[in-house]
C-alpha cells in the first residue's frame, strides 16, 4: 500500500489507516480475539498506520493495539495516539459502564481534561505503558475545542519540544471541527491534522479554507469520520441512520439516498464513494477507517482499492449534490 510522508516530518503513513476506537468497545463490546483479528487483517492488507487514544475505551483500545502489534517489526508501522485527557482511577464508579461516552467498558477510571505541559508528558508516558511501546510516531492534541489557550500555550510547546528531542516524530491536532484546526495550522508548526467528518459527501466545510491552507503550508491531513457516523456506511441509510453520533436529520438521509442513487448508476456503492471522495483530495495523506473485525477490515480495504470513475464526481456535481469542481 502506498506510503505517504506526513508534513515535513520523517514519519510515513499508508494511504489507508486503521482507526482504533472501535476495538475500544465503541458502542458495543468486542472480544479480544475479534479485536486482534481486525488488526491482523489490517496488517495482511498492507495497512501500516494505526491510530488510537486514551479516550477510546478508557485505555482499552491502546492496550489491545499494543498487544496486537507486539510481534510486528517496530520499524514497519506507524502509531499515533492523543493527549489532552488523563485517565484517573475512580474506584467509586467502577461498577458503572462508560455508556455516556459511547464505550461499553467499566468506568474504573475517569477522564480529566489536561492540556498542560506536564499533562501531555504524563499522558504520553501512560500511553506508552498501556501499549508496551518504546515510542509513538505521531502525537495529536485531542479535541481541544474548549481549551484553546492552554492547548496552544502549554500543550503544543510541549509537543514541539518532544519532537525537537526526537521523542516523537510528528505532532498535530485531531478534532471534529475545522476552524480550530486551521488556527493551529496557521499559528503553530504542526505536521498533521486529523479532521473528522468535515470533508465528506455530506459536509465539505473544510474544503474552502482549511484544506488549501494545509496544502500551502505542507501540513498533511488524516481524514477520519468519512461516513459521518454510519449514514454513508451502507447503500441504504434508512430512517434510523446516525449522523455524527446522533440520529440523522431527515433531510440528510434523503440527500444520502440521492447520492447513493447517482453512485449506483455508475456501479459505485455509497461507502465506496465516501471513501474515494476523501482520498482524492491532494491534502489528504490517509483515510482512517475504524473496524471491529477482520471482515470489516476486508470490506474497507476492498472498497478503498476499487476504481471510482471520474464521471461520478461530475454527475454528483451536476446534480447539485456534492461540489466536486
Amino acid at each position: 500500500m502506498k506510503a505517504v510522508q506526513l508534513g515535513k516530518s520523517g514519519v510515513t503513513t499508508t494511504a489507508l489507516g486503521f482507526g482504533g476506537a472501535v476495538i475500544g468497545n465503541l458502542y458495543r463490546s468486542v472480544t479480544e480475539e475479534t479485536a486482534f483479528g481486525a488488526v491482523d487483517a489490517a496488517w495482511s492488507a498492507g495497512i501500516r498506520y494505526f491510530d488510537t487514544a486514551p479516550h477510546y475505551g478508557l485505555g482499552l483500545a491502546e492496550r489491545r493495539l499494543g498487544r496486537a502489534l507486539a510481534d510486528r517489526p517496530r520499524d514497519e508501522f506507524t502509531v499515533s495516539t492523543k493527549v489532552g485527557r488523563l485517565l484517573v482511577p475512580s474506584p467509586q464508579t467502577a461498577d458503572s459502564r462508560d455508556h455516556d461516552a459511547g464505550f461499553d467498558v467499566r468506568t474504573d477510571q475517569v477522564r480529566k481534561w489536561d492540556f498542560s505541559a506536564d499533562g501531555v508528558r504524563r499522558s504520553l508516558e501512560s500511553s506508552l505503558d498501556r501499549m508496551s511501546l518504546d515510542r509513538v510516531d505521531v502525537v495529536l492534541l485531542h479535541d481541544p475545542d474548549d481549551h484553546w489557550t492552554q492547548a496552544a500555550r502549554e500543550a503544543y510547546p510541549a509537543l514541539h519540544e518532544l519532537r525537537s528531542q526526537g521523542v516523537v516524530g510528528a505532532i498535530g491536532v485531531g478534532m471534529n471541527q475545522w476552524q480550530m484546526l486551521q488556527r493551529f495550522v496557521e499559528d503553530t508548526d504542526v505536521d498533521v491534522v486529523m479532521m473528522a467528518g468535515r470533508y465528506t459527501l455530506l459536509d465539505q466545510s473544510a474544503a474552502k479554507s482549511l484544506l488549501p491552507e494545509c496544502q500551502r503550508r505542507g501540513v498533511s491531513v488524516l481524514a477520519a469520520g468519512v461516513f459521518n457516523g454510519a449514514l454513508l456506511a451502507t447503500d441504504d441509510p434508512g430512517s434510523n441512520a446516525v449522523y455524527d453520533y446522533r440520529p440523522a436529520p431527515p433531510e440528510l438521509i434523503e440527500k444520502a439516498e440521492r447520492i447513493s442513487k447517482v453512485s449506483r448508476q455508475l456501479g459505485v456503492s455509497l461507502p465506496q464513494a465516501a471513501i474515494a471522495f476523501a482520498a482524492k483530495h491532494p491534502a489528504v495523506a490517509s483515510v482512517v477507517l475504524g473496524a471491529r473485525s477482520a471482515d470489516e477490515v476486508s470490506r474497507n480495504t476492498d472498497l478503498f482499492d476499487r476504481r471510482t470513475p471520474e464521471a461520478l464526481w461530475r454527475d454528483l456535481d451536476e446534480a447539485g449534490l456534492v461540489p466536486c469542481g
